[in-house]
């Protein structure tokens, strides 16, 4: 039986780094090495494949990448001997004495009643469509926010009652994630901007403003909302821009918020930009529509120095002694 990768999504980005003309095999390292660190153990299986990947890596990056793998795995307590002999690193001593065992938790308290599901009718009457200016207010808010504060966000609207956007179609959407991997592929950010646009029927501007945000989160939400594979996704953000696309931490950050990313969370960030595009096309419009009209029925009142005549009154008649 074929073995599943512990580091699933890789396996599009280790095709590419044979490429002709592609070379990411530094980013790879990076990546590769921030992933293994980040668990404080790992099976051996787990330990074989981070040695076989890095082994072929390590001879083929620049000095600069080695160092700063050599660097995080100087650190790490559990760094492969073989990895570390190729990175002229001292093995890890082994610990002096074996690790405690886990301390019981507390005893679970009494199960909780079980709560019947929610009907259909239930459903849709806790599901509150999203009012214009309320998406305003939440898109506003969203890019306003930090990088914390905007995980928060997505977080607390998995269960809000509010109701996202309608899925875009699988054949619409599965053109669309083609055509939007090749113009990554070949940074180009203006047809990748007009094609997420007409895909996921957002204005000119909301597309450019979800595309050229530096903290990538409204991207993932869009690349979600349109179903989107993780590998892609990972291969979008290094490639789309390539000066974002070298920060291995913001790739590493993005990859594991889209992971833990709810579609249902994407497709009401769907729904807050296009409503906040309502709200703004009513703003523009409202001062033409309503105000100029009232304060011209305000200007429209009679002088007082100009003669009063009655309707339907003649007027005087000239006679040929006027001249005089």
């Amino acid at each position: 039986m074929t073995q599943q990768a512990p580091f699933p999504g890789f396996d599009g980005l280790m095709a590419l780094s044979h490429r002709e003309g592609v070379d990411i095999r530094p980013t790879l390292l990076r990546v590769l090495t921030d992933l293994y660190v980040q668990s404080a153990s790992h099976t051996r299986e787990e330990e074989q494949q981070f040695v076989e990947l890095t082994s072929r890596l390590i001879d083929q990056v620049d000095d600069a990448t080695r160092a700063a793998v050599r660097a995080r795995l100087s650190i790490y307590p559990h760094t492969p001997p073989a990895v570390a002999m190729r990175l002229a690193l001292r093995p890890s001593p082994a610990p002096r004495a074996p690790q405690a065992a886990t301390i019981a938790a507390d005893p679970p308290a009494s199960p909780a009643r079980p709560q019947r599901p929610p009907t259909e009718a239930e459903q849709r009457a806790s599901s509150l469509p999203m009012q214009p200016d309320d998406a305003a207010k939440l898109d506003e808010m969203f890019f306003a926010a930090t990088t914390r504060e905007r995980a928060l966000i997505l977080h607390n609207l998995a269960d809000a009652p509010l109701r996202p956007a309608a899925r875009i179609a699988p054949p619409r959407a599965a053109r669309a994630i083609a055509t939007l991997h090749m113009a990554a592929y070949a940074s180009d950010a203006e047809n990748f901007t007009r094609e997420l646009g007409d895909a996921l029927i957002l204005s000119g501007s909301a597309a450019e403003r979800v595309v050229s945000d530096q903290g990538g989160e409204p991207l993932a939400c869009a690349m979600k909302a349109l179903g989107m594979p993780g590998p892609v996704f990972e291969q979008v953000l290094m490639f789309l821009d390539p000066e974002l696309g070298a920060s291995v931490d913001r790739v590493y950050r993005l990859s594991r918020l889209y992971d833990r990313l709810e579609e249902r969370t994407a497709l009401i960030m769907l729904a807050a930009w296009r409503g906040a595009t309502v709200a703004s096309a009513r703003a523009k419009y409202r001062a033409t529509l309503y105000d100029d009209e009232r304060h011209r029925a305000r200007a429209a009142t009679p002088q007082s120095g100009r003669p009063a005549v009655q309707p339907g009154s003649a007027l005087p008649s000239r006679t040929g002694t006027d001249r005089s």
